[in-house]
């Protein structure tokens, strides 16, 4: 949810009933990320959280000072994603705060469960943004194993749209979903309508793989501009330097913000647009998938009930 998980949004879903999360990383330095959970507190009184990516970075951020914002806001839950958890989850526990990490796969959610996260968030091969680089299970099959290898908590994340999603999502043992391409077609959502509108008018279909080479996969919206990644890619395997001038944050960040131009930056979506129809608010749609998940679940039992009859 880069450049979409600001104060505006996460504090929307919050009040809606759902858990708000704004994305450490999006903002430039620690001292923002302090204002932007100061503004999330002046919109909401109800739980948000943080999320922070620890990925490969040419440059890496200041990882040690963005906890210690975190920690000395007194922030409740915090999202992790990414590399193993390991070097900051001390902290984190120590300060009470919840901890919620990031898994595409059942072997690192089993290591991050020894570590002792509160709850997995599994992301299957439908995800936005980075699947696993080793195994492309989607969510049907890895929700069921994760109910039979895991003993926390655990919910569903990747490729989710809709109340059908979410119950089927508890039916396999998941406590509720994550959700970020879904909440990008909101109208708190604080990205150019244009953006907006092309998932709305996108498909299932509509996304691509880029940085396989790179071995840090990435699924993003198929444009010119991942189009032209891929092209480099194919030229170059492995270069970041070749595909650089494509990727980089200040384009992505002016599509959002300013432009609203869907085809000259990479940015990340997934599948689940294909089943984005409207731009609801965040309090219309929570409460539109909860009674469709209700609904499905209901005419479920009576259907097997039926059955045995």
């Amino acid at each position: 949810m880069h450049y979409v998980a600001y104060a505006e949004l996460a504090a929307a879903v919050s009040n809606a009933g759902g858990l708000g999360i704004i994305t450490a990383l999006t903002q430039p330095n620690p001292e923002a990320l302090r204002n932007e959970i100061r503004k999330t507190r002046k919109l909401t009184n109800k739980p948000f959280g943080v999320n922070i990516t620890l990925l490969p970075a040419m440059s890496p951020p200041d990882y040690p000072a963005f906890i210690r914002v975190i920690v000395e806001e007194k922030v409740g839950i915090v999202e992790t994603a990414g590399h193993s958890p390991g070097k900051i989850i001390k902290t984190l526990k120590e300060n009470g705060i919840i901890v919620i990490h990031k898994c595409t796969t059942i072997r690192h959610a089993l290591a991050a469960q020894r570590l002792g996260v509160d709850i997995l968030s599994i992301d299957g091969w439908d995800c936005a943004g980075h699947p696993s680089l080793t195994e492309e299970v989607g969510n049907f099959v890895l929700l069921a194993v994760a109910a039979k290898k895991l003993s926390i908590p655990f919910i569903a994340s990747g490729g989710v749209g809709n109340g059908a999603q979410l119950a089927a999502a508890l039916t396999l043992g998941a406590e509720g979903v994550n959700c970020g391409t879904l909440f990008m077609a909101t109208e708190e959502a604080p990205i150019h309508p244009n953006i907006k509108k092309a998932l709305v008018d996108g498909k299932e279909g509509d996304t691509t793989h880029i940085f396989k080479t790179l071995k840090n996969t990435e699924r993003v919206f198929k444009n010119k501009q991942s189009a032209k990644v891929l092209e480099m890619e194919a030229a170059k395997p492995g270069d970041f330097q070749a595909v650089r001038p494509f990727v980089s944050g200040a384009l992505y960040k002016k599509s959002f913000q300013e432009t609203g131009d869907t085809q000259s930056s990479v940015w990340s979506c997934g599948p689940a647009m294909g089943l984005i129809d409207d731009i609801p608010s965040c309090q219309v749609l929570i409460e539109r998938m909860v009674a469709d998940a209700e609904y499905v679940l209901k005419d479920t039992v009576m259907r097997v009930c039926r059955s045995r009859l």
